[in-house]
């Protein structure tokens, strides 16, 4: 079975580049070392079902492929949403983290019933498979690789086409354990991100408010300024105008009827 195709699109680039506007970063998913270990274990699923799994079992495959697209999936759906929405996406990258560890029970189950070794951490062959990403460079625990890479899939292709049941499942639920690790991490740098920097809707209602102040200081700064108050030295911007011209007739009533009053005598 050829599976090389999978996978080999082109590079999916961030629609939004950090700093510009309100909008974080988004897109740019295949670039994510959690997408690149969930499409392995997407093509590794599809697969070990059409190997090792009774076609008349058609409930059983479609739940694990089911479960193994969903990792993916929801991984890419989060990435793209997470412009406009931190909690879509981090409920998004939590559904993916959910439907691998469905699909590690199904492999698992599958071990079990077929009184095959479940392979621990430090089993030869566990660590070979793991070595796998080594052997070019990636570290399989760490997000920050974010290559992109077309031919992820053919590494594992020996284990999981070439090799028997145990080999093959065992080897994907090494890979499900990496992803989940990657997802792990995800998930805590995506709820520091929403703590420190708030969602979406935050940082739009903040620019908003920062928009109304920019403009309620540029009419400040373009409303002439009112005179003092000629007779008493108050201050023109504090009493405005209208007040301080009546206060000005009030004033003005006032000598007047001094005056008045002086002249009567």
């Amino acid at each position: 079975m050829n599976r090389e195709s999978r996978g080999s699109g082109p590079s999916e680039k961030s629609d939004n580049p950090a700093g510009k506007g309100t909008l974080r970063p988004h897109g740019g998913y295949r670039k994510l070392r959690s997408f690149q270990v969930t499409e392995i274990i997407y093509d590794g699923t599809v697969a070990f079902c059409d190997r090792f799994l009774d076609a008349r079992r058609t409930r059983l495959v479609d739940q694990m492929e089911q479960a193994a697209r969903s990792g993916r999936q929801n991984i890419a759906e989060g990435r793209r949403a997470s412009g406009t929405s931190s909690q879509t996406e981090l409920r998004l990258v939590g559904v993916a983290r959910a439907s691998l560890d469905e699909l590690l029970l199904d492999f698992e189950d599958y071990l079990r019933q077929h009184r095959l070794p479940l392979w621990n951490k430090d089993n030869p062959k566990a660590r070979e498979v793991r070595a796998l990403a080594a052997a070019t460079g990636d570290n399989p625990t760490d997000q920050s690789d974010r290559t992109d890479r077309t031919d992820n899939y053919s590494r594992y292709r020996r284990f999981i086409e070439e090799s028997a049941a145990e080999t093959a499942a065992n080897t994907l639920i090494s890979l499900i354990h990496q992803a989940n690790y990657l997802l792990d991490r995800q998930i805590a740098a995506l709820e520091k991100q929403f703590v420190q920097e708030g969602g979406y809707s935050e940082r739009l209602a903040a620019a908003r408010m920062e928009a109304r102040r920019r403009k309620q200081t540029g009419r400040t700064e373009e409303r002439p300024r009112a005179p003092d108050c000629p007779l008493c030295g108050a201050d023109g911007v504090a009493y405005g105008p209208k007040r301080t011209a009546g206060r000005l007739a009030v004033l003005g009533l006032r000598r007047l009827s001094s005056l008045q009053g002086t002249l009567a005598l």
